[in-house]
């Protein structure tokens, strides 16, 4: 099993997300039904196999990881102009992490099991995740 990490590019908070998210389920115009979330990206993992059904995209925003989606499945995707894509279906579910610093880079990269951060606990305060993010740039977590 290997998951993905991906920068939230246009995102400033997990809130954003979630609201951006919702708006825009079917913003891509593939029809995988309902109740997925889908995120277009312009190379297919060579691992997709490892991944569909088992890993998580762990989306990356200011600066740290901050939450995952669990992949269901990953879906190869032809444009009208012959472009080729990967359309990634994930469970519409937003999983807080514990905040991970994580710099820029292009695309997606890879994320061993083992180097991915651990969901935050369900009955963390509200604000846990703010203090959380400033404890992890100050290398305290």
């Amino acid at each position: 099993m290997i998951h993905m990490v991906k920068l939230c590019v246009g995102i400033s908070s997990f809130e954003e997300l979630e609201s951006y998210r919702n708006e825009r389920a079917h913003w891509w115009g593939a029809d995988y039904g309902e109740g997925v979330h889908v995120h277009r990206t312009r190379m297919m993992p060579k691992r997709a196999a490892e991944m569909e059904g088992k890993s998580s995209i762990y989306w990356v925003i200011a600066g740290a990881i901050c939450c995952r989606q669990v992949i269901e499945r990953l879906a190869p995707y032809r444009d009208a102009e012959g472009k080729d894509y990967c359309d990634i279906i994930m469970s519409p579910e937003l999983i807080r992490t514990i905040p991970y610093p994580k710099r820029p880079f292009q695309g997606w990269r890879y994320l061993e099991p083992k180097d991915a951060p651990p969901d935050m606990a369900a009955n963390s305060r509200e604000n846990s995740g703010e203090i959380a993010a400033e404890l992890a740039r100050l290398g305290l977590l």
